[in-house]
């Protein structure tokens, strides 16, 4: 009876741990229609001045392309380059998609939209509650419009946890390094666990979840959803290296109520100018990053755990990223 039991509750924690191994995360995304949503691209984040942009709003793992029904109606708005905010209005609508058993079927979503009236970039804030999971997302997304525009990407609008991108959030290649702060209330966001997750169409999903599940049956959800933490300032960084669109969530875990997310949806691009490197450039750029790493090493051995060495980090992370990509090409 007791071995009954135990196999019970071993087999009910395996389940719950490949629940909490998938993160959920509200997807914000422009597109044309609902039909066409789910192929979002990063040029879909890309606006011409005088544009409509519409927006749609859905619940779900982008990884895994699982969509779940929102639970309550989310509060959007949209910040734009001078400061200005303008409150959104929204639309209840429905999605087609793939719930958590495979099935297929529509999802409860929402839509809004907003013109681009000014050059730079418009910021979209949403704010969803989750009852299922008791939470509370805060999304950010950027609009960007206008040549050498850079103006607005890295606004704090003032979300209960919010993340500061250190790197503007559009024109990243694959295999750069994404860093930014988390803010809680305004202030630094500690060792906080911070989830990063890029988004599959529903074939790419399904493809890519079964091949995961083959070849680590032991933890799957590891290469869906990758964690990373924040430090003393409520700084991290981590290595977008595919192109595609990615969410990176900081959450505060507080002792008692509901978690609060702050996330970040940044688009990336594919690695441009796409051309091939020989073997005596690759061994040169091998050697630098070996050379850069040692100096880094030395560097921080008498440096305190402070912004300089951060910075000193994300230079030495950009470097590697760089090489991962040129070995890539190869």
């Amino acid at each position: 009876m007791r071995k009954s039991i135990f196999c019970l509750l071993f087999i009910l924690m395996l389940i719950c741990s490949a629940v909490i191994g998938s993160a959920h995360f509200t997807m914000v995304f422009p597109g044309d229609s609902a039909e066409s949503v789910w192929d979002v691209t990063p040029e879909d984040y890309i606006a011409e001045l005088g544009d409509t942009k519409d927006i749609y709003i859905m619940w779900g793992h982008p990884y895994e392309h699982i969509l779940f029904d929102m639970s309550t109606v989310p509060e959007i708005s949209v910040t734009k380059p001078d400061g200005t905010v303008e409150e959104l209005e929204v639309e209840e609508i429905t999605v087609d998609g793939m719930d958590e058993n495979g099935n297929m079927g529509t999802f409860v979503a929402y839509k809004t939209s907003f013109t681009v009236d000014q050059m730079g970039d418009s910021v979209i804030s949403v704010k969803y509650e989750d009852i299922d999971e008791d939470m509370v997302d805060f999304t950010k997304a950027v609009i960007h419009s206008g040549e050498e525009m850079w103006v607005g990407w890295d606004s704090e609008i003032g979300q209960d946890t919010e993340i500061i991108p250190y790197m503007r959030p559009y024109g990243m290649e694959e295999g750069f390094v994404f860093a930014g702060k988390a803010l809680y209330n305004g202030e630094a966001l500690t060792d906080a666990d911070v989830e990063v997750e890029i988004y599959h169409t529903l074939e790419e999903g399904i493809e890519i979840v079964e091949a995961a599940e083959e070849k680590f049956p032991y933890d799957a959800p590891m290469v869906f959803t990758r964690l990373t933490k924040s430090n003393a300032a409520g700084e991290f960084l981590y290595t977008l290296d595919e192109p595609g669109i990615w969410f990176v969530g900081a959450t505060m875990e507080p002792e008692e109520g509901q978690p609060v997310r702050g996330v970040f949806i940044i688009p990336v691009i594919e690695s441009f100018p796409e051309e091939s490197i020989s073997s005596a450039e690759l061994d040169a750029a091998v050697a630098e990053a070996k050379q850069a790493a040692e100096e880094a090493k030395t560097a921080s051995s008498t440096e305190s755990a402070s912004t300089p060495g951060f910075i000193a980090t994300i230079a030495l992370a950009g470097i590697f990223g760089a090489l991962y990509t040129i070995m890539r090409k190869e």
